[in-house]
Formats: C-alpha cells, structure tokens, sequence
C-alpha cells in the first residue's frame, strides 16, 4: 500500500535508528567519518523531525533551541533520490511550526554551498560565510525570522 509522505518526530527504537543511519549517511560517511559523529551530546534537549514514506525515512532535520528567541537547524538531509519533491520544503515548514510552538522567533542554520538556493526559496537571508567542515565543505549562517 502506498502511503502519503508523513512528517514527524521518530517514535520507536527502529525509527531512531533509521534517522541517524540516514544522517551518517548522507551527512558524515562521504567525508569518511566515523559512525557516531552523526550525533552530538545534546541530542535529547532537541526537536528531531523526520519524513516517513512507508517504513522508510526520506528526509531529517534538527532542531536546537539557541536561546529564548533563537532556534538553529541541524543536520538537515534528504535521500538523494528524493531531493525535488519538495520533502525539505515540508520538513522546513514543520521544524518552523515547532520553532513558534516553542516561543521562538527566529531560526538560524549554516548552509552548505549546495543548499543555498532550497533555503534561499524557503525564505532565509544570508547572513555571512560561516566555517569550512572537515577542511573542505564552505559553510554559510542565513537567518529567517519567523512571524
């Protein structure tokens, strides 16, 4: 049966495998990281959202709570073969929902070079070139605030 693209948080064991599997994957692995670098000490004080088709995990997303006002966008990632069918755009649209739930009033994230035009679409602004990941992936903060 071929179920519509659900976006929520991971529930069960197997679940929150499949959501970190697909960071490490997407997200660590190219870069030949090691399995656990797809995760970080404060993993249980975040928002965790993910794209759900089936039984498979399309799409992720993460987010931190900054301050009172500022939420940040972590490790954002979409199976390639899905990328342009607008997964990110619903996940983006989700993760920001929750960002107003939780009082917040702006997000900000570090884009790779690569995901600039999706955010840009998606309405955030380019603030400044930010890090370089694993000496090679340009990073760049953009902010959007959220009404």
């Amino acid at each position: 049966m071929n179920q519509e693209m659900n976006i929520r948080t991971p529930n069960t064991k197997s679940e929150w495998e499949k959501y970190f599997d697909l960071r490490y994957r997407l997200l660590r692995k190219p870069w030949g990281k090691p399995v656990g670098s797809e995760k970080d000490k404060i993993e249980k004080e975040c928002t965790h959202v993910a794209c759900f088709k089936n039984d498979k995990i399309l799409g992720v997303c993460r987010l931190q709570k900054n301050n009172d006002n500022t939420g940040q966008v972590r490790y954002m990632a979409v199976e390639e073969k899905t990328q342009g069918m607008g997964i990110g755009k619903k996940i983006m649209n989700y993760i920001e929902d929750k960002a107003r739930e939780q009082g917040m009033t702006e997000i900000v994230l570090h884009a790779r070079e690569n995901a600039l035009k999706f955010y840009e679409a998606a309405g955030y602004a380019f603030v400044a070139k930010s890090y370089v990941l694993y000496g090679s992936i340009p990073h760049f903060k953009m902010q959007k605030k959220l009404f």
